[in-house]
């Protein structure tokens, strides 16, 4: 058993304790991250005069090799070590000896953990901005393509009024677009390194934390070393965040799962994301979009399940703090398959542009429309309200939308109809009228696409760049 802290002990752990305590399974992912870490230490380390040049050359060397035969799989990360951070020293000891011992001079584990899963996460959320990115393009393509494609709007599920697909979509634009900014917020305010708080109080070698902050992409190093151990914030605000993008990638799900059926009948999702039944022929099933949806819960769990591990911790670094990973690790992963997955579907997904208009129509989606166009006759809208009313239960009654309705059948609802009335209850009149900024108008669609347009062109991930 390889570990870290054996000085005080001359008993052997329990085989059953080493194997509870050992974080070896999953922490192995953090090994890059480890070891671009330990070369930082070892460079600063160096220019502060604790090591000579030649011993950090030698590390990094070694470091950088042990690296590389785990990448090539060369070198394997055995159970035999307890955590990534033992496999790291005790590998690089063997390969170049004496040299190897002085790495860990002037930090910690506590401090090396905290490095290690900061430089991961930040890695992580740059990764998850770039699927939503795409995600983004594939929706403003779609945007751009369906500005004419009227469709019925729903509120409690019900057909309210008219819009396009490109609307409709744009919403899912302006949530996806929102959980890039979260990122943003959360990459930028996390961004400072731990390295140098040692176990919680520092350390009385004149590390440079500055230095080694800069060398790693951080903005600075952090301010208290007893935060610097034991903070887990930036773990919480990215699964806050996953679980944000979860939720709006389940809401979208939803309503293509509704699309998707014989009632809708407004898309059809390419075969490659679709299965089919085992005893049923005639089924085509949205199982991509249902498994997002139904993975969304598994984040929300991560996400409440570390909120409970840091409730009642003391400062400083606890050991219940090691469950940070397991659960962040699987709720990235999750999240990064299931944005990729979606965008896939959404770009090879077919909208069925005249259901949907149809279903716009027969949906008496312009029926403020024609009560509008009554107001505008002088007729109080209260009362214009009541006479649509009576003439939707009529095209109910005749199975019509309103513009089958003849002209005389609109007159016995009130004379004041005249033939302009088919224009102005038409979808594309009643679409196009709606000019107010963030409305499904076309003029206000095209500033919506062209602003967006921009803002998918600036990337803020330059402040990152090393």
């Amino acid at each position: 058993m390889a570990q870290l802290w054996g000085g005080r002990f001359v008993g052997e752990t329990d085989r059953l304790v080493y194997q509870f305590n050992a974080s070896i399974s999953f922490d192995r992912r953090l090994l890059r991250q480890d070891i671009e870490g330990s070369i930082a230490h070892a460079a600063m380390l160096a220019r502060q005069h604790i090591l000579t040049d030649e011993e950090a050359d030698r590390i990094r060397q070694g470091l950088e090799g042990i690296l590389a035969d785990a990448e090539s799989g060369k070198l394997a990360i055995t159970d035999e070590y307890e955590d990534v951070h033992s496999f790291v020293e005790a590998s690089l000891i063997g390969r170049i000896g004496e040299a190897g011992k002085k790495l860990h001079t002037g930090r910690s584990r506590n401090d090396q953990v905290a490095l290690d899963m900061r430089l991961y996460v930040r890695e992580q959320v740059l990764e998850t901005d770039g699927l939503l990115l795409s995600l983004l393009k594939t929706l403003l393509r779609l945007m751009e393509e369906n500005l004419d494609a009227f469709m019925p709007g729903f509120t409690h599920l019900q057909k309210a009024q008219p819009v396009t697909l490109a609307h409709h979509l744009g919403a899912y634009f302006e949530m996806f677009k929102r959980d890039r900014q979260r990122l943003r917020d959360l990459c930028i305010r996390m961004n400072y390194c731990p390295l140098g708080s040692g176990a919680l109080a520092g350390t009385t070698y004149p590390l440079d934390r500055e230095d080694t902050a800069k060398a790693l992409g951080f903005f600075g190093p952090t301010l208290n070393s007893m935060d610097s151990v034991s903070d887990r914030d930036y773990v919480i605000d990215f699964l806050s965040a996953l679980s944000v993008i979860m939720m709006h990638l389940s809401r979208f799900s939803e309503e293509i799962i509704l699309w998707n059926s014989d009632e809708y009948r407004f898309v059809e999702i390419d075969d490659a994301y679709s299965t089919g039944s085992s005893i049923m022929p005639q089924k085509k099933n949205p199982d991509i979009a249902e498994l997002v949806r139904g993975k969304t819960g598994r984040v929300y769990a991560a996400l409440t399940g570390l909120l409970v591990t840091m409730k009642g911790i003391p400062l400083a670094y606890n050991k219940d703090m090691q469950e940070d990973k397991e659960l962040t690790f699987d709720a990235i992963d999750t999240v990064k398959g299931c944005l990729t997955l979606f965008d896939g579907m959404l770009r090879t997904m077919r909208f069925c542009r005249e259901r949907m208009e149809q279903s716009a129509k027969r949906g008496f989606t312009n029926a403020t429309d024609a009560a509008d166009y009554l107001v505008k006759k002088g007729v109080p809208f209260r009362d214009a309200h009541g006479m649509i009313g009576r003439l939707v239960l009529l095209c109910i009654d005749q199975n019509k939308s309103i513009e089958e309705l003849s002209l005389e059948q609109l007159k016995e609802i009130c004379p004041l109809f005249e033939e302009d009335v088919y224009e102005a209850i038409s979808l594309k009149t009643c679409v196009d009228n709606r000019i107010t900024q963030g409305g499904p108008g076309r003029r206000a669609m095209e500033e919506a696409i062209r602003f967006n347009r921009e803002e998918l062109e600036k990337d803020w991930k330059e402040a990152f760049q090393r």
